[in-house]
């Protein structure tokens, strides 16, 4: 007999990137009795790895739990950036209402859209919190329109449309139900989620049922699979067989032999857990996000949508560059191929396949962002490999036409910057669709464009801004080939010869364009050591030192005025580097390269591709 369990919710926080979720959770943990009086808490606790607080985003989904007025809130943090979006499409299945976090001042921005949208075609019902009312230029009044208007756009039903709102400064820890009232503690907005998220339903006297939404990883446990039970009773040492809705041929016999619930920022381990609760499982080796825990007596797969595809993919090559081997800890190819195949055991979005070459895997992610975030997570680990331009993923169609992945693209830039970011994105076969006023005295040009148009263009961005401009995006779906875009404008400076970089070498060398490297730093033929704006490749001796001579003085070098170097972040690197070049990537450095470093090899190359494309 279905029935409701009133002493559990499970609510997830969504929301556009940076509007305030995983601050708003810390308030709640720490007005909840979580930690001890005199216990020290770093800011934003739910933000574990060192790259997400570094970069203040969220990466991958958290759980936790609080308990108030005797009901046990589990509380699941998501991402805001589009390249994780994965990881919200999966964990709202775990819950039974959301909080939508909006921006006082910014309102609801696209990424908002796009995780309400999800909400929506769950059924959820919504909790709106305004956040950030404190914010001098705060205008509350204007977003709660502006979030009834984008539920209308959604579809809401009545019910949703009706949904209340929430007041509330994660950072002071306040929140209110009136605008009029000033808040004291979050309890305003613990008291919404108990009288209006309903509570979850099921047969606990039923045959098991455990929905499998994430997929965590311990180096002791192993793959731990975290999931709501929909209905019955799991209790530890049971047999379970583990089906799944997309795959009718699974079929595993298993034995659960931990059981864990969540209990503020921990798991605790538990004998039995029944229907509602959101539980964790180990033990179980190769449990997938998407499968069904069930009864042997009568196992009924939980239906669950498709994870979305990659659109995005580059190589991951085994470092050949002169200076292989002198910064990594892990620099063979099996380190990189089961490093990368181990990041599959919690990363649903990744794909990992191998090439041709043994030194090669093809890694395809969401997007750049998403690929970065590997990326840095290696080096940090002491990996050393080579990284190829990001490309997109082309599909075809029945006919044999090709097909791309589409962003729409949304951009709120000062008046004066709009007619240079229009001219730029439509050289990159952008089409602008809308344009209007945002916040702020912005303007707000919405834009369709390939996605393989936006690869690069974020310094372009920043640039044709002066960093006053936001730019977000959503995946569109796929469309015929738009056409050839050029990338790049500037050509690179490529080092001549092997040794240090010079003081003498780079001040000659620094008038053909922007360097990159500094006196005394490494450098070797075939290296990418500067950029030239003329769009050609040149080549310059940053080794040279100058001739002795009678008049030659210890303090002459010292004259030479050199501009300090371009020091680029991973992002801009990876978005730098063209066709035929690749980023070699250390724990101490980022250093870009031509593919083929020997010049002469390389400029037979040059010729035999125009040769191709002239065909």
């Amino acid at each position: 007999m279905v029935q409701s369990r009133n002493d559990v919710r499970n609510v997830a926080i969504i929301a556009h990137v940076d509007h305030g979720k995983t601050t708003l959770v810390d308030a709640m943990l720490r007005q909840s009795g979580i930690f001890r009086d005199n216990q020290e808490v770093v800011e934003r606790v739910m933000d574990s790895n060192d790259i997400e607080r570094e970069r203040g985003i969220t990466i991958m989904s958290k759980n936790t739990a609080i308990t108030y007025k005797n009901t046990k809130i589990n509380i699941i943090d998501t991402p805001g950036h589009a390249d994780f979006g994965g990881e919200v499409e999966r964990v709202l299945k775990m819950v039974n209402g959301v909080i939508l976090v909006v921006d006082a001042f910014e309102g609801p921005m696209p990424q908002t859209k796009f995780v309400l949208r999800k909400a929506m075609e769950l059924q959820l019902p919504v909790v709106c919190c305004i956040n950030k009312i404190d914010r001098p230029e705060a205008r509350p009044n204007d977003v709660i329109d502006e979030v009834l208007e984008l539920l209308m756009d959604l579809g809401a039903n009545d019910e949703q449309l009706d949904c209340p709102f929430v007041f509330a400064s994660a950072r002071e820890g306040i929140a209110s139900k009136s605008l009029d009232e000033p808040g004291k503690d979050m309890m305003p907005l613990l008291d919404t989620i108990i009288d209006y998220i309903p509570a979850p339903t099921g047969d606990p006297e039923a045959n098991t049922q455990i929905l499998i939404s994430t997929i965590d990883y311990n180096e002791y446990v192993g793959r731990i699979g975290v999931g709501k039970i929909d209905n019955g009773t799991v209790k530890v040492n049971d047999e379970v067989v583990i089906i799944n809705h997309h795959d009718p041929d699974r079929k595993i016999k298993t034995k659960v032999t931990k059981l864990y619930e969540y209990d503020g920022l921990n798991k605790v381990e538990v004998q039995s857990a029944s229907m509602g609760a959101i539980v964790a499982l180990s033990g179980i080796s190769d449990l997938k996000i998407g499968d069904t825990l069930c009864s042997p007596e009568n196992p009924v797969a939980i239906p669950f949508q498709k994870i979305s595809e990659p659109t995005i993919s580059m190589n991951f090559i085994v470092n050949d560059s002169p200076l292989a081997g002198q910064e990594g800890k892990f620099v063979t190819s099996r380190h990189i191929r089961d490093r990368l195949f181990k990041e599959l055991n919690t990363d649903v979005s990744l794909r990992v396949e191998e090439t041709e070459s043994a030194d090669t895997l093809k890694v395809s992610g969401r997007g750049e962002l998403h690929l970065s975030v590997l990326i840095e997570n290696m080096r940090r680990e002491g990996f050393e490999f080579a990284v190829s331009k990001a490309e997109v993923i082309y599909k075809y169609d029945e006919n044999g036409k090709k097909l791309e992945p589409m962003e729409k693209c949304y951009i709120d830039v000062p008046e004066e910057f709009s007619g240079a970011v229009i001219q730029t994105l439509s050289q990159r076969k952008g089409e602008l669709a809308n344009m209007g006023t945002a916040n702020g005295g912005y303007t707000r040009l919405e834009f369709n464009i390939p996605s393989r148009g936006l690869i690069g263009y974020r310094n372009d961005f920043m640039t044709d801004t002066k960093g006053n401009g936001i730019m977000n995006t959503e995946f569109d779906g796929y469309a015929p080939y738009k056409g050839d875009i050029s990338y790049r404008k500037q050509g690179s400076l490529i080092a001549f010869e092997t040794g240090e970089a010079v003081t003498y070498g780079l001040f000659n060398a620094q008038e053909r364009g922007t360097l990159f490297v500094k006196p005394g730093d490494k450098v070797y033929t075939g290296m990418v050591i500067g950029s030239n704006g003329r769009g050609e490749d040149i080549e310059v001796n940053v080794c040279k030192t100058k001739h002795l001579s009678n008049t030659r003085t210890s303090s002459s070098d010292e004259a030479l005025r050199l501009v300090p170097p371009k020091v680029m972040s991973l992002e801009e690197a990876i978005e730098f580097i063209d066709t035929d070049e690749l980023l070699e990537v250390t724990p101490d450095n980022l250093r870009i390269r031509k593919r083929i470093l020997d010049p002469t090899k390389r400029k037979r190359a040059g010729i035999a591709a125009k040769m191709k494309n002239g065909k």
